[in-house]
């Protein structure tokens, strides 16, 4: 009998050694692992280090900074890993096909060597970019069935909300949605577009917008333009849309505002002067587009853009919250070990 219980003891202690063994962690270069599923450190400072790189004027982190940063990435990973187990088990993972066919869809505005130029400048590769394709594609699909699916909006939904936030459907004042595309004459200015083009000193910034002019001119579409030359590095990636602007905001440059509200939508501007903010000398060139102008007043119910605001804002506000809570559901059905978490709290915690 002794003998018996020897031999299951070292039965029990040879199985613990065995799964003492089979365990990865933070030696293995494993930070957490998901039902099983190992997450390394290297995609952590993958993305890390990406993220720095994307944001070069940012001062260097400090070490608890470091850490801190490197919790959250790693926290969207284990989020994107059990949404990527929970696709596969309901075989909604995304395709070859669904990736190439996204891809097409991205490359269609630009030449090969454009959009190899805006992959460079993202920190890329092509590997990388299909990886990332797959996983956003494969999510969208998952919360598609998962919520989009079963949210409703109907119409009482929408004369209600109409009724209760009426005043933010009353513009106070006339607005304008404009495009630009903006060359100036600060050669030592990162340029922000696709072609990385940036004139330098005025006369060759007089050269480029006037060549942009003669494009537009011969029909060649702004936002195409904009998103290759435009210097603005905060509308250029968008086509130079700047979104609505207010009337008040735009007179405060009477001869920019002079010029824009003789447009008819779709019309663009001559070349206007870009003035310092500081000096009020001339610092570069613009070309406006107004893509739409809307009057001051009540907007009615009635108002198709209206109820599509509504119905979106409703639709994305419910989106948002099944979300949260489908991922807490997932989250909580899913076995998650996180080493680094573990690693940084013995390490501060001291």
């Amino acid at each position: 009998m002794v003998k018996m219980r020897r031999n299951a003891s070292l039965l029990l202690l040879s199985s613990s050694l065995l799964f003492a063994g089979c365990h990865k962690g933070p030696q293995d270069g494993v930070v957490a692992t998901v039902n099983g599923h190992p997450i390394l450190q290297t995609e952590v400072d993958k993305i890390y280090t990406q993220q720095l790189a994307n944001n070069p004027q940012q001062q260097q982190p400090s070490p608890d900074q470091a850490d801190s940063l490197k919790l959250n990435i790693l926290h969207e990973l284990i989020v994107e890993e059990i949404v990527e187990q929970r696709a596969a088990k309901e075989n909604l993972t995304a395709s070859d096909a669904d990736v190439d066919a996204k891809l097409v869809e991205m490359k269609a505005p630009y030449t090969e060597e454009q959009f190899q130029t805006r992959l460079k400048a993202s920190n890329l590769t092509m590997d990388e970019l299909r990886h990332d394709l797959r996983r956003s594609l494969t999510q969208s699909k998952l919360l598609n069935k998962e919520i989009n699916s079963r949210i409703t909006v109907t119409d009482a939904e929408v004369t209600s909300y109409y009724n209760a936030h009426k005043a933010e459907f009353n513009l106070i004042e006339p607005q304008y949605h404009l495009a630009q595309i903006q060359v100036t004459d600060q050669g030592a200015a990162q340029a922000g577009n696709l072609q990385n083009n940036k004139a330098s000193g005025d006369e060759e910034a007089r050269k480029k917008i006037q060549a942009i002019k003669n494009r537009i001119d011969t029909g060649d579409d702004f936002g195409t333009l904009a998103a290759n030359f435009s210097e603005r590095q905060d509308t250029a990636p968008n086509g130079g849309d700047m979104g609505f602007i207010p009337e008040s905001q735009m007179k405060g440059d009477p001869a920019t505002y002079a010029a824009i509200v003789k447009l008819k939508p779709g019309e663009t501007t001559d070349i206007l002067p870009l003035l310092d903010a500081q000096t009020h000398k001339v610092a570069g060139y613009s070309i406006y587009k107004l893509i739409s102008r809307e009057a001051a007043g009540q907007r009615d119910l009635s108002d198709p853009r209206v109820q599509q605001n509504i119905r979106q804002q409703l639709h994305d506000s419910r989106a948002q919250l099944l979300k949260a809570a489908y991922f807490e559901m997932l989250r909580d059905q899913t076995k998650v070990e996180n080493f680094l978490a573990e690693k940084i709290f013995k390490d501060v915690a001291k």
